[in-house]
């Protein structure tokens, strides 16, 4: 977001002033052509030293705008951070640590801003003294030509009138080049902001070509890695639809990874995933794919709002709510028009689950990954929810990652990830 935000100066200030300093130049000397063409060669002529300071302004300026960028990136990923794990910092008294963190950082952003600022401020004053001598200059020939002091023969004649229309014009050649050189810094920071997020678009998933949804989904050999981060894998497996399959192991060991791989959030390294006996590309099945996670994202609304983007009906959604457990929390909260937060804010974290479950339930899609469904229940509601499971086995391709011993026990094939 704070990217975004930093191309604002460059889309709204600089790149019309970019087109303006090109064109205006250019009809501005053309019409003190028509008065004295000497005085409009002499305006095209210093706008070489323009055009090169410029340059040299905007290399020395770009490295320095980018580490601006990083710094504050950084510093307001900091400043999120503490301020959602607040509770814990309070609790262990390290609030005088995290306070020198955060001050460190708000230094660095500080010292990379002032940076830039002084290259910003250096190249405006030398642009600044050129158009101050351009302007002389076209002055000084146009008086001297006025008063018969010319060092060589007159070129041209030039009155009075056409003198101060020629002077007069003079500083306009010069104030669209002024006003880009203002807004160079606005510039640098854009080129920063949207190296960030070209950064960031190269890590999202490339698009694959859907295919159709399969009978049987097998792996062998098959790895996954996070982004610089650590492997799982060689696994293999083999699941058949409808039915359940559990995917199984302690905390860590991949198990979230591999259901995030499937949709094409987490690269594939190693190995070759088939349906129906094709060469599976991790993503192509997404159409066809309803998600549970462990961490629920809402949208501000409605819950109805959330549930399927509204697609499905109210009678519909209540029984599927009232399947897993939920149809006192719908009464509680005022119904499907109860209002959400994006934390959920007044949910339990089985509530936000079970939500995720049936958000993935009433998609109407043939492929459900789960993760963790039965997590943060208790004992009853988890039964609740293992029942539901099993009814939809019969009629969809079921893959759940779970501790969940019982759960485990019920699936048509376990993957034990080690």
């Amino acid at each position: 977001m704070d990217s975004i935000i930093a191309t604002e100066g460059q889309v709204a200030r600089f790149l019309p002033l970019r087109a303006a300093s090109g064109l205006s130049p250019l009809l501005i000397a053309l019409a003190v052509a028509a008065a004295s063409w000497i005085a409009s060669l002499i305006m095209v002529a210093t706008l070489v030293p323009f055009v090169l300071a410029l340059v040299l302004a905007g290399s020395a300026a770009a490295r320095r705008a980018e580490s601006q960028h990083v710094a504050l990136s950084r510093l307001a990923g900091l400043f999120v951070d503490r301020l959602r794990n607040l509770p814990t910092i309070l609790g262990f008294a390290a609030e005088d640590r995290v306070a020198r963190h955060l001050g460190e950082a708000a230094r660095q952003v500080a010292r990379r801003t002032m940076d830039v600022l002084g290259i910003a401020f250096a190249s405006s004053a030398i642009l600044e003294f050129f158009a101050a001598l351009s302007v002389a200059l076209v002055a000084v020939y146009c008086g001297f030509s006025l008063l018969g002091l010319l060092p060589f023969p007159a070129p041209e004649h030039l009155t009075g009138l056409r003198a101060f229309f020629t002077l007069a014009m003079a500083p306009e050649f010069y104030l669209a080049m002024r006003r880009l050189a203002a807004a160079y810094h606005d510039k640098q920071q854009g080129d920063a902001a949207m190296a960030a997020l070209n950064a960031e678009m190269a890590k999202l998933p490339v698009a694959v070509e859907p295919i159709a949804v399969p009978v049987q989904i097998a792996g062998k050999g098959v790895a996954f890695a996070h982004v610089g981060g650590e492997m799982i894998g060689p696994i293999d497996w083999c699941w058949s639809s409808p039915g359940l399959h559990a995917i199984a192991g302690s905390t860590g060991t991949g198990k979230s990874t591999l259901l995030l791989g499937l949709i094409g959030e987490v690269p594939l390294v190693a190995g070759k995933i088939t349906t129906d006996g094709a060469v599976f590309a991790p993503g192509a099945l997404n159409a066809a794919i309803g998600w549970a996670g462990q961490q629920v994202a809402l949208l501000p609304g409605s819950l109805r709002a959330n549930l399927a983007m509204g697609k499905a009906e109210d009678a519909v959604i209540t029984a599927c709510f009232q399947s897993l457990g939920l149809g006192s929390m719908l009464v509680r909260r005022g119904g499907l028009g109860m209002t959400l937060d994006h934390r959920g804010s007044g949910l339990s974290g089985g509530e936000r689950r079970r939500i995720g479950l049936a958000r993935a339930m009433l998609s109407g899609r043939s492929i459900l990954l789960l993760d963790e469904p039965t997590a943060d229940l208790d004992e009853a509601t988890a039964a609740t929810i293992r029942s539901v499971l099993d009814r939809l086995a019969t009629d969809h391709l079921v893959i759940v990652a779970t501790h969940d011993a019982a759960l485990v026990a019920m699936a048509e094939t376990v993957l034990r990830i080690a």
